[in-house]
């Protein structure tokens, strides 16, 4: 919307012959930054809403089976036993446990599912619960 007010607001300004024009470069640049860090903003917080889902994925999982140890034992496994792949279609990570590209520091900021050593001590975190 800023873009859109600082390109369009000068059409009534050249009409009348102004010689500002109306265009207010504060709003033009505002306009600018908004375009660029809105979608990365959206897509940062789809990624921590995915993430929080898997976390609640978890403890479900472990209130339906009582056992929360063997849940955090099988994570285990799976964060030692799995090797990370070459290539990963992006569209199918929601389906993967553990992100198999072991992740870097920006790629964990947009990830979908959170750190497995995360996750496990959740988990162990809460056995005193049950």
């Amino acid at each position: 919307m800023l873009l859109r007010i600082s390109i369009f607001s000068g059409l009534s300004g050249r009409n009348r012959n102004d010689n500002n024009g109306g265009n207010n470069p504060i709003l033009l640049i505002a306009g600018l930054v908004a375009v660029i860090v809105a979608p990365i903003a959206a897509v940062a917080v789809q990624a921590a809403v995915s993430r929080q889902r898997e976390y609640l994925a978890n403890a479900t999982g472990a209130m339906t089976t009582r056992y929360p140890e063997g849940l955090a034992r099988a994570l285990e496994k799976l964060g030692a036993y799995g090797r990370p792949m070459r290539t990963q279609n992006s569209s199918m990570a929601h389906l993967w446990i553990a992100d198999p590209m072991r992740p870097g520091v920006m790629d964990r900021l947009f990830s979908t599912h959170p750190p497995l050593p995360d996750r496990i001590a959740r988990l162990r975190g809460s056995l005193d619960r049950f």
